[in-house]
């Protein structure tokens, strides 16, 4: 009696087992003063961390993308979106825009502000190597303007992620900007869809630091 039970029970373990996500389990770590979630799937590993500062009504994330699949892939800020936790979806904005807006209204000490906060994750970071992220964007803007002549907007520009194509093997971090009216984002949802694949990681709300001049 007992061996038929079992047998009856096999196709209802395997249609469980299968429907199972591979390689897609979230993990968590905390590293230069941020917390980290990182998840694998289809052989491309998305990183991010909530940046505690905010730069003309923008709440940021810090984000790293690898590429471990054979095949390469696109990568862009819009393939961001966060769900608060009322439904609300806020999609994240393209590089060119923020770049336009930050050259527009934010301060020279907004993004000094900025490049600390992120700069600080990025070093402090040992599970963070990009082949073409933020480093190499930095040193195009130095060598085009001259570090005593860096501009906001270049500043901006360096960290902001970019639509990047990743090569098998190649990595690439950057900011992603959301428009949040100066407020944390709260808890919620952080949806990715990348490679093919969606990332979903549950989000935390993080109190930001005060704005700077405020």
């Amino acid at each position: 009696m007992g061996s038929r039970r079992s047998l009856r029970l096999l196709p209802l373990l395997f249609t469980l087992t299968v429907g199972l996500p591979m390689g897609a389990q979230i993990i968590e770590f905390e590293s230069g003063g941020l917390k980290y979630k990182t998840m694998t799937r289809n052989g491309v590993t998305v990183m991010f961390a909530t940046l505690p500062t905010q730069v003309h009504d923008y709440a940021i994330l810090q984000v790293s993308i690898s590429n471990g699949s054979p095949v390469s892939w696109a990568i862009k800020p819009e393939d961001f979106r966060f769900e608060k936790a009322d439904g609300q979806v806020i999609q994240a904005l393209a590089a060119r825009t923020v770049v336009d807006s930050l050259m527009e209204k934010a301060g020279r000490g907004d993004v000094i502000k900025l490049i600390g906060a992120y700069e600080a994750g990025l070093y402090g970071n040992a599970q963070m190597h990009s082949t073409n992220g933020y480093e190499s964007r930095r040193q195009s803007a130095l060598a085009e303007m001259g570090s005593s002549r860096l501009k906001a907007a270049a500043a901006a520009s360096a960290i902001a992620l970019v639509t990047t194509k990743l090569m098998p093997g190649q990595s690439t971090d950057g900011a992603v900007f959301y428009p949040s009216q100066g407020k944390p984002l709260g808890a919620g949802k952080l949806i990715v869809n990348a490679a093919g694949e969606t990332f979903t990681f549950p989000v935390e709300a993080v109190e930001l630091h005060p704005k700077h001049g405020s």
